[in-house]
């Protein structure tokens, strides 16, 4: 709780919070961690792995501190990671030709995932401020840009998304995977509709779309488990509240009025069993982070 409020123009202080979790998960030992990101710490600031070398103890205790106030928090962002991870390489398989990432932030899948390179185009979309500091460490890692990936700088709340995407070599008619991965909750309910019936209606049938969701309840703050009111204050701190989530039986019915079939919701109850196992069966998760997939209707 320590961030200061991003500035309104800055690149997303929340997709550095993220590549931090991914670093973070990537330090563990091999037989506990759930997938491993090399390039995580490129994107987190300096001076916070600095402080951390430096002072050990307290970065442990501000871990602590963090993890009793928002139980499962941590290990709930860090699920989807390992989830959307096996679905896209299941997609790559299975002859999907292009992948969208939405509100993209510091995602490296289109570097660390071996299956994308030479089966997927990716394309990239998000805040111009962000994809611009994000094009400038890619380029200092690899020394120049993937030929697979497409960087989409674009306002999802405002800009044209099709048409942008269009542009940059996207095509309707291929079969997509679309991730948005710690997206809607920042989006309004009305973007997050559009966003979805675009889907819909500018993608080929049988795509399909990974998403994560909070509920409604921490979004309008009648939520008191779980942490939700530090959840809350910490979005606050850092100039990023939520804005959009589902009330419980909600989902189905919304998207298949959007143009979607076969919804799959995945709950916390059901992915601490799916990912967390064996030594890692102790780890909690939090309930106020659900994931989902869904189907492009034919």
């Amino acid at each position: 709780m320590t961030e200061q409020p991003t500035e309104k123009n800055g690149p997303s202080k929340m997709a550095e919070g993220i590549a931090l979790q991914r670093f973070a998960e990537s330090k563990l030992p091999e037989d506990r961690r759930i997938f491993y990101d090399p390039y995580a710490v490129y994107f987190i600031d300096p001076r916070t792995l600095e402080y951390a070398r430096q002072n050990p103890l307290q970065a442990k205790a501000l871990a602590e501190e963090y993890e009793k106030k928002m139980p499962g928090w941590s290990n709930s962002i860090r699920a989807p990671v390992r989830y959307f991870d096996d679905r896209i390489e299941k997609a790559a398989a299975e002859e999907f030709t292009q992948l969208v990432i939405l509100g993209a932030g510091y995602d490296t899948r289109a570097y660390r995932l071996p299956a994308l390179k030479d089966r997927m185009t990716i394309f990239e979309v998000d805040q111009p401020q962000t994809i611009e500091r994000k094009t400038g460490i890619i380029t200092g890692i690899f020394h120049e840009m993937p030929n697979h990936v497409r960087f989409v700088p674009l306002d999802l709340e405002h800009g044209d998304l099709w048409d942008t995407l269009k542009k940059s070599g996207y095509s309707s008619s291929e079969k997509t995977l679309f991730v948005l991965e710690g997206l809607l909750m920042y989006l309004s309910r009305d973007a997050v509709g559009e966003l979805f019936s675009g889907i819909a209606q500018n993608a080929g049938a049988g795509s399909i779309a990974l998403f994560d969701f909070v509920p409604q309840s921490l979004v309008d703050g009648t939520s008191d488990s779980e942490g939700g009111a530090y959840i809350r204050a910490y979005l606050s701190q850092i100039g990023e509240l939520f804005r959009t989530g589902f009330a419980e039986n909600e989902l189905k019915p919304y998207l298949a009025g959007l143009g979607f079939t076969d919804v799959e919701i995945v709950p916390g109850s059901v992915y601490k069993g799916m990912i967390y196992t064996g030594l890692n069966a102790d780890r909690p998760v939090s309930g106020l982070l659900n994931f989902a997939a869904t189907v492009v209707r034919g």
